[in-house]
């Protein structure tokens, strides 16, 4: 299967919570295609250099990229992410840009959104982890 993995997931699979335990099922796996939008990348790393410093951040970015592959924002991501947004927005409060390129990445490459966040609750492209 292929997943494109939001940056919650990563998060929680690098402080070990049981949502973090979920997700490593998917990211560990040999056989699971991992993707992580460039977009992800971005948020991930500012967490962490805010709260663990600039060597652990690169320390995640190598770890990440080794994982799984990543995904730049293109102009047909972008088109399409503009599209979920302005849909999600008037579903789901607190729906952001970030999320709406996360799904729209995950649907144009055909993949399944591997998050916890509560904005991706029942998403039929959401594997939901907890």
């Amino acid at each position: 299967m292929r997943y494109a993995i939001d940056s919650y997931a990563w998060l929680e699979y690098f402080m070990g919570t049981s949502a973090g335990m979920e997700a490593k099922n998917v990211i560990d796996s040999t056989v699971n295609e991992k993707l992580t939008p460039t977009t992800c990348l971005a948020e991930i790393c500012a967490k962490v250099l805010r709260t663990e410093g600039p060597e652990q951040a690169e320390l995640r970015r190598t770890f990440i990229k080794t994982r799984s592959a990543t995904v730049p924002l293109t102009e047909e991501i972008a088109i399409e992410a503009a599209k979920i947004d302005t849909e999600m927005k008037k579903k789901v409060q607190g729906w952001g840009p970030a999320d709406s390129i996360a799904l729209g990445k995950a649907r144009k490459k055909k993949a399944k959104v591997l998050a916890g966040d509560q904005h991706f609750l029942n998403l039929p492209e959401t594997v939901f982890i907890e």
